[in-house]
């Protein structure tokens, strides 16, 4: 029977859990480490199963239109999947993604047909970090009220604010992760970014497992922009949920679902992504590494010898190979 499918909508999800025998060994850890790899999605990243959730959610619901012109703020790989599912689709596409981010993700969006938007060229956006020291929340509040509003064609997908992101993550990353553990699962940890991944499946996981610690992974003080600290380098995608004002979460993040929460400096993300290279011959992005570095902070601990701790690796690292990630050498 042929296998032939008609749309890259189809090749989104059913990505493998990998367990990470050379890391572990590497460091003696007594814990299972199993990394879901997320970089099998047709576009490289997590992201993509967001992208369809929501383009998908706004046809059903009539509020979008053929000619519709797509836009959302991103850091890079929302904007991918939803680029290339909009080029699919017949939809145009406008990013306005974070200066910071690899030379790599503008080249991707823009091979998608996509019209891209640096926020510093954006005075919307550029205005309100300035005013608010970088709140990224306040920025997108902005940029929708200045701009979006005034294009009648334009469709903002906002997926800081769309429950179509979390749920995509509720009915398959978490239904996923449970049937290849076979319900095997102690530890769930994933990083921040909007929010979506760790709540949606760590929704799913603790309706299976009450038990299930659910661990989330924010950037460490130095990894932030600040006034002292304008232009750190930062983990890409990865934002601060704790010790920030509310009104700046992503309304997506269910701040009820984790059991405990996790800070990780940039650096550390980068020892971890190169190690894991040269131990599992696996090439993940900075905010994999930072998953991983959390990953071993609870392998180590005592209590959890024997368990299985799963943690998402969001994309591939080709994607940072203009960056510093892969410029340190030995790991």
């Amino acid at each position: 029977m042929s296998k032939i499918y008609t749309s890259i909508s189809d090749l989104i999800g059913h990505t493998p859990l990998l367990e990470l025998k050379g890391y572990e060994e590497k460091y003696g850890l007594k814990a299972r480490i199993l990394a879901k790899l997320e970089f099998f999605n047709p576009n490289q990243s997590i992201k993509d199963r967001i992208a369809f959730s929501m383009i998908e959610t706004a046809e059903q619901e009539g509020q979008l239109h053929p000619g519709d012109t797509i836009v959302d703020v991103t850091s890079g790989n929302t904007g991918i999947g939803l680029a290339a599912l909009a080029a699919a689709k017949g939809y145009r596409f406008r990013a306005f993604v974070q200066d910071s981010v690899s030379i790599e993700r503008f080249k991707v969006l823009k091979a998608f047909g996509s019209e891209n938007v640096k926020y510093l060229d954006e005075p919307a956006i550029a205005d309100t970090l300035k005013a608010t020291n970088n709140d990224f929340v306040e920025a997108v509040k902005a940029l929708e009220k200045e701009v979006f509003s005034k294009h009648q064609d334009w469709f903002f997908i906002n997926q800081l604010g769309n429950p179509s992101n979390p749920e995509a993550h509720y009915r398959s990353t978490g239904p996923e992760i449970w049937e290849d553990t076979d319900g095997n699962v102690d530890i769930f940890a994933a990083t921040v970014g909007t929010g979506g991944t760790i709540s949606g499946t760590g929704r799913y996981l603790k309706e299976q497992k009450p038990d299930v610690q659910v661990v989330a992974i924010q950037p460490g003080p130095d990894s932030i922009p600040t006034e002292e600290n304008p232009a750190p380098e930062e983990i890409q995608g990865v934002h601060p949920f704790e010790g920030i004002p509310a009104c700046q979460v992503p309304k997506v993040l269910d701040r009820e679902i984790y059991d405990e929460w996790q800070e990780v400096e940039t650096p550390q993300a980068y020892e971890a992504a190169r190690m894991v290279a040269r131990t599992d011959g696996i090439l993940v992005g900075i905010s994999s590494g930072a998953a991983l570095s959390v990953a071993r902070r609870l392998a180590e601990r005592p209590e959890n010898a024997g368990k299985t701790i799963v943690i998402i690796f969001p994309d591939t690292g080709l994607r940072y190979l203009s960056t510093n990630l892969f410029e340190g050498g030995e790991a």
